[in-house]
């Protein structure tokens, strides 16, 4: 078996197969496609494909049977039977005997459930620990195809899947999860990234987000802190997730409420040394984790980064050089921005400035609507000075004497001066400023990591109590997170890109109806017509997307 990347004459696109040779009936050697990964008209799409055939291939060789969601009994017998379908030459059946007994969702299932045991999710606890091995398992499907919180995940297992599980043994499995556990799940996640990425990371992007509770009562993790939410007065834990270029998951950890996410990297940076074993890394993150502090311990660490920069935080002297834009060089980029200047920021750091009129129109258009919503606001309020506090409103206020506040003029044009702006410190030596820029724009496949933790999968807000529950929940979410991104990633490398929510929502609509024939005393299965968002997903999946009836008895 090998893979075969096949030119057209009438195309500049190329396709990538993986080919075995076998011989036919007369002994003669010859060749047939196993499985047509995609075609692509650039080197970088034929790369990314052969990494992902490379994937593919090593699971054929190795023959791995797919472990399926199998739901109790009669979903259980629908999905085995499935593979039989072929062995029935002809049902002959009266449809008016014939009632539907009951329906199963099978799409998340099929799909999902393929993909966390590629993965080796299925190992997370160990072989002595079937059940709850399988509650995981269970809790994981539920959270990708319905995220609620565990009682209704329960409910939703049992009436769409077929799944009858306990909301205790669901407790007890959440309770047995270690530390180790998650060591385990990030390892599985860094290790099959790197395997369908061809063992080719050399950028990590790292962020930090939080996550509120629904509680007032701090505890040891639990604690106030600066809320992304602005959910000041509820207590709240730090995620801090590393993610690849392609927007991949490899790993996470959790810190208390009130840790600061620049203070986050002292526990992080070493996980990366030790664990992951890069050939090279370039860190990448936004401004959050820029201190001096940290871009020493970064350098101590043998680590190439590239942080955003605190532009407005500079001293008045930098603050002069960057915003004077006649000085910028024209450059021709993808990305939004026309102009960029490189300074030399000491210590073998530069500070890379850009300039866009797409980002100039943006910032002006956000400050000028908060000014008009404060000036309005200003009009209706009876006691102005109590706007000093309002979140996002005082640095454009003054206040004289005890109640007359102003709008500062001089504070507004100085914060005009910075608009289109955006900078970047760095270390990295043999990039191009534009090569650097383009490299930090991609963070934003990790804020997508977030939206859809938040959004899609529902990760807060979070309404378990103790650190062993809040641990086990968010190691839930992790494992959901990881098999919607590797998936989402290997249907775009084969067909096109699509959202996360299209592709659990195609998948939800594959269902089977258990049929009973009341004279025969027969069962069949009724499968539900693919939708062509799912037939892509099944096929990437190399799953069957037949909708034939057949006997399940």
């Amino acid at each position: 078996m090998f893979i075969r990347i096949k030119s057209s004459k009438n195309s500049s696109n190329r396709s990538v197969q993986i080919v075995e040779s076998y011989r036919d009936e007369n002994g003669n050697p010859r060749q047939r496609i196993v499985r047509h990964m995609g075609t692509a008209s650039s080197d970088k799409e034929i790369k990314l494909l052969e990494n992902l055939a490379e994937y593919a291939k090593a699971e054929l060789e190795a023959k791995k049977t797919p472990s399926l969601f199998k739901p109790q009994e009669l979903a259980e017998l629908a999905i085995e039977a499935r593979k039989r379908r072929n062995e029935d030459k002809e049902l002959n059946v009266n449809l008016k005997n014939i009632r539907e007994e009951s329906r199963i969702t099978t799409g998340i299932h099929e799909v999902f459930g393929k993909v966390y045991n590629e993965i080796g999710f299925d190992k997370l606890l160990g072989a002595r620990k079937k059940v709850s091995a399988k509650n995981l398992y269970n809790m994981v499907m539920a959270r990708i195809a319905n995220p609620k919180s565990k009682r209704g995940s329960v409910t939703d297992l049992s009436n769409d899947f077929g799944i009858n599980i306990s909301l205790d043994s669901v407790y007890r499995m959440m309770d047995s999860i270690g530390d180790n556990v998650v060591e385990k799940a990030c390892e599985l996640s860094h290790q099959n990234t790197k395997n369908l990425l061809g063992d080719d990371i050399t950028l990590l992007f790292y962020d930090c987000t939080t996550l509120y509770f629904e509680s007032f009562t701090e505890d040891e993790l639990k604690k106030n802190g600066y809320s992304k939410d602005l959910k000041f007065n509820q207590p709240q834990v730090v995620l801090g997730l590393l993610a690849t270029t392609e927007g991949l998951p490899v790993g996470y950890e959790v810190f208390p409420g009130n840790q600061a996410e620049g203070m986050t990297l002292e526990t992080i940076i070493p996980n990366i040394i030790d664990k992951y074993k890069l050939k090279r890394v370039i860190f990448t993150a936004d401004s959050a984790m820029l201190s001096k502090k940290n871009l020493d311990f970064l350098e101590d660490s043998n680590l190439e980064y590239i942080v955003a920069a605190r532009l407005k935080s500079l001293s008045n002297n930098w603050k002069n050089k960057i915003t004077n834009t006649d000085e910028y060089s024209s450059v021709k980029t993808e990305n939004e921005y026309e102009r960029l200047r490189s300074f030399d920021y000491g210590k073998d750091r530069k500070l890379i400035v850009t300039y866009g009129q797409k980002l100039a129109r943006k910032n002006k258009y956000d400050r000028d609507k908060a000014i008009d919503k404060l000036r309005k606001t200003l009009k209706k309020s009876s006691n102005p000075s109590s706007l000093i506090s309002n979140y996002g409103y005082k640095r454009f206020l003054k206040i004289d004497g005890k109640a007359k506040v102003f709008l500062d003029e001089k504070r507004y044009k100085e914060a005009a001066k910075f608009d289109g702006l955006h900078g970047v410190i760095t270390n990295v030596k043999n990039l191009s400023d534009s090569q650097i820029i383009d490299q930090y724009h991609g963070l934003w496949q990790i804020e997508e990591c977030f939206r859809i933790s938040k959004q899609d999968l529902k990760i807060r807000p979070i309404y378990h109590w103790t650190p062993k529950r809040i641990k086990a929940h968010l190691l839930i979410c992790f494992v959901s997170l990881v098999c919607v991104k590797h998936l989402s990633y290997r249907v775009k490398l084969r067909f096109e890109s699509m959202s996360v929510a299209k592709i659990v929502n195609s998948l939800n609509h594959i269902q089977l109806s258990i049929l009973y024939d009341k004279s025969t005393k027969t069962k069949y299965v009724l499968p539900s017509k693919f939708n062509n968002a799912a037939i892509k997903i099944y096929k990437t999946m190399n799953l069957e997307t037949n909708t034939t009836p057949y006997k399940l008895n």
